[in-house]
Formats: structure tokens, sequence, C-alpha cells
């Protein structure tokens, strides 16, 4: 696995858990939270100054750290804090058809 992934991973870790923390200390709601990425990951997926011959697959990698954090987002406000692994074979076997 190329060493910049494994980086990632821990970044994106990193980032769900300081959400988390943002959420248990009142700062903001999951709601907000999700609002928020949301919005970014139709940003991301529908860039107009994106090269038109990029793949589907590329937008899917684009938008992949937004999902990542709205699944762990949704899944930790439930009670329900799983492993990296897991939350990307969720996002992969959902992810939007194109």
């Amino acid at each position: 696995m190329n060493t910049a992934n494994l980086q990632l991973e821990g970044l994106y870790a990193a980032v769900g858990s300081l959400l988390s923390l943002l959420r248990e200390k009142g700062v903001l709601t999951s709601e907000e939270i999700e609002g928020a990425l949301a919005e970014t990951e139709a940003q991301l997926a529908s860039d107009p100054a994106r090269p038109p011959g990029l793949s589907a697959a590329n937008v899917d990698a684009i938008c992949f750290p937004v999902r990542y954090l709205r699944l762990a987002n949704r899944l930790e406000a439930e009670g329900n804090r799983l492993p990296f692994s897991e939350l990307t074979r969720r996002i992969g076997r959902d992810k939007p058809d194109h």
C-alpha cells in the first residue's frame, strides 16, 4: 500500500475524532456537522472548474474523505464507533451510482 494512503488514513481518523469532540462539547451538533460536510461533498462532486475528462472513480476518490467523515459522524452520533476498515467498506458499498 502507498504510504501516502496510510498517512491519509491517520488524518481522516484524527479529523473524525476532532468532529466527535466538537459534538461532545456542544460546539456543533451532528446535524450541523452533517450539513457542512454534505455541502462540501456537493461542491466537490460538481466543481465546474474540474477537467471534463475526469472519471467517476476520480470524483469518488475526491469525495471519499468527506463521505468517510459524514458516515463516521452519523454512526458516532448513534453511539457506534467503527474502525476505519469498516467505514471504508460501507462507503464503497453505498457510494452513489454515476
